[in-house]
């Protein structure tokens, strides 16, 4: 007999999901109206507002996609991607790899410019392969979430302007942890999830679009390949006030808890949300070099949110996880791909980026390296991270 399924409370300091605020929560629990109802239409157009004030794109159509991140990397790809067209894609990490795989099912001529995992996209490996043949596409990832390294969309921007391309920019990892600034990077279609630095839970993507991007979905010559994520379909529902027609039935409760999120976010301020995001991870970085321990990333392009620890020469990584998962409830991620046994992800993500989960990581972490007889003085990676906090 089926009962109701009550989960384990877990601190969630992976790479996604972080944890999701009470207030959140509380919003997803909200009675269930209609998504045609005008009280929702409403709440639609404050969403729509509040996303273009998040991602700075005043002049891009904004909406949450009805699926988790990776539907904005779909999304991006199918509508902006016909087939023969080439596709140029930066790839650092995994997520690069997958927005190439993607392109390649758009049925476009894909490019890949490979990158060593754990540093950022180079412009000067970019530009020479736009400027080799007629581009669509230039995509890359901004906050690459299987390395923890940054990368400035700015320059990438600017050439695939410069050669007549759409920019793509992956912001899942970014949003509300660093800036997101798409107006002034002039980036054509930028994509989020809701389940990292918002601090809602994942289900939703949201994504901006710019003009550019709009007419060439708008002139396709052929139909999108995927119906649900088809703007020209799914902006008659999200498009505009007071003349939307049925496309499908939105998920009406998390988008209370986006709502709600974003809300959150204002309240403490954006500058701040990232002040406090970068805070957490110096305090971080100084408990791990207190004991010993490593970030792949060279500080000058880590991200603030995503710490890619690497794991000391004779440990079991898997079993660091496991033993921190079982004794203190704390969830922290594996390595992918080349990665995959040698670091751990660590995020430091919205409601999960406080100096309470950098105390409690830390003591975790060392407890755990010393069930496997490697000597981590807890005491000191926490008071190391104090300095950083006073």
């Amino acid at each position: 007999m089926m009962q109701s399924f009550q989960p384990p409370r877990r601190i969630l300091m992976g790479p996604g999901p972080s944890d999701v605020s009470p207030r959140v929560l509380a919003a997803l629990a909200r009675p269930t109206i209609g998504h045609l109802d005008p009280e929702f239409q409403a709440l639609m157009e404050e969403i729509k507002a509040a996303l273009q004030r998040l991602f700075n794109a005043p002049e891009h159509a904004c909406v949450p996609l009805p699926a988790p991140g990776t539907a904005g990397m779909e999304a991006a790809m199918m509508n902006l991607l016909e087939p023969g067209e080439r596709a140029v894609i930066a790839v650092n990490g995994a997520f690069g790899g997958r927005m190439a795989d993607m392109a390649g099912r758009a049925g476009a001529s894909v490019v890949t410019i490979d990158h060593e995992w754990g540093q950022p996209v180079d412009p000067k490996k970019v530009e020479p392969v736009l400027a080799a043949a007629p581009t669509k596409v230039l995509a890359f990832v901004h906050a690459e979430t299987s390395t923890g390294a940054r990368t400035d969309p700015g320059p990438l921007c600017a050439i695939a302007r410069k050669h007549g391309a759409l920019s793509v920019v992956d912001c899942v990892t970014s949003l509300g942890g660093i800036a997101v600034d798409v107006a002034g990077w002039d980036a054509d279609v930028v994509y989020s999830g809701t389940q990292k630095c918002l601090s809602a839970p994942p289900g939703l993507a949201p994504i901006a679009l710019s003009k550019r991007a709009q007419a060439a979905i708008s002139g396709r010559r052929e139909k999108v390949r995927n119906w649900l994520l088809d703007f020209n379909l799914l902006m008659s529902y999200w498009g505009g006030e007071g003349g939307r027609t049925y496309h499908h039935t939105a998920p009406i409760n998390a988008l209370y808890g986006l709502h709600e999120a974003l809300v959150a976010l204002f309240e403490e301020g954006q500058q701040a949300a990232i002040v406090r995001h970068a805070r957490v991870h110096e305090a971080f970085a100084a408990g791990l070099e207190a004991v010993g321990l490593a970030i792949l990333v060279d500080p000058a392009h880590r991200l603030p949110q995503l710490n890619a620890v690497v794991v000391p020469e004779g440990i079991d990584e898997a079993a660091v996880r496991a033993h921190v998962l079982q004794a203190w409830d704390l969830e922290i991620g594996a390595g992918l791909g080349p990665l995959k046994g040698r670091i751990w992800r660590i995020g430091l993500m919205g409601a999960s980026a406080t100096p309470w989960h950098v105390r409690l990581c830390l003591t975790a972490l060392c407890q755990a390296l010393g069930a496997q007889g490697r000597t981590a003085d807890a005491a000191a990676a926490v008071a190391a991270a104090e300095k950083k906090l006073a």
